[in-house]
């Protein structure tokens, strides 16, 4: 009678267990690559080769995650935005005292940029080639927060911590200081003592520039036009 074949036990080790965490690495490294290329060649001059070449990566590897160059520089920009607002509620403790909150926002803001200043150079190249967008990502998570920052402000008001300024609902005036505080760092190339450049911002928001005899005058002369 034949005798049937019967396969031979395997000698193969089991295989890796897969890495759940590798996609979402895989993900930060392209951008990270990403960021740095489009910031320091612009958007123009960085195509997905140099960024996969950069990487050690097939550039197919690039479209498993981002179907286009305009999908991965919109990605990167909003990664940069969304990272600088966890690190400034990350910062500050909400419950402590509101405006304490406030000046150390307005240190780590400052301290950011001085750390991540390619973020700024792809706000510019946002502005310049994707003006499509209903608003440049800075602005859309800003105004994304808007009803957490407005119950903000009125408890500090109710409290009489703060004035309640007619047109200045909310922090806008502040954040665009900020946001041109920033700017104006990059383009002059000016690296300033982390701290010091948050300490006069706060000192202007908080006590203005004027002193208080003349804040006197300038009322009783709004008093009598």
């Amino acid at each position: 009678m034949r005798t049937p074949f019967v396969s031979p036990p395997s000698t193969n080790k089991p295989g890796r267990p897969r890495d759940e965490s590798l996609p979402a690495r895989r993900r930060e490294e392209i951008l990270d690559s990403a960021t740095r290329l489009f910031a320091r060649r612009g958007y123009p001059d960085t195509d997905l080769d140099s960024i996969a070449a950069e990487l050690g990566v097939a550039k197919g590897t690039l479209y498993n995650y981002f179907p286009s160059k305009r999908d991965l520089f919109l990605a990167a920009v909003d990664r940069g935005v969304a990272d600088l607002h966890r690190t400034i509620h990350a910062g500050i403790d909400p419950k402590g005292d509101g405006l304490d909150c406030i000046e150390k926002a307005i240190a780590i803001f400052i301290d950011y940029f001085q750390e991540h200043s390619e973020l700024v150079e792809l706000f510019i190249q946002e502005r310049a080639y994707f003006r499509e967008r209903a608003k440049p990502a800075y602005f859309a998570h800003f105004d994304a927060d808007t009803e957490n920052r407005m119950a903000f402000l009125q408890a500090l008001i109710d409290a009489g911590r703060i004035r309640a300024i007619p047109g200045m609902p909310d922090l806008d005036p502040i954040n665009d200081l900020l946001y041109g505080t920033v700017l104006a760092n990059h383009f002059n190339g000016r690296r300033v003592a982390s701290g010091e450049q948050a300490k006069t911002i706060v000192d202007i928001v908080f006590f203005g520039i004027l002193t208080d005899g003349e804040r006197r005058r300038r009322r009783e002369r709004g008093k009598r036009s």
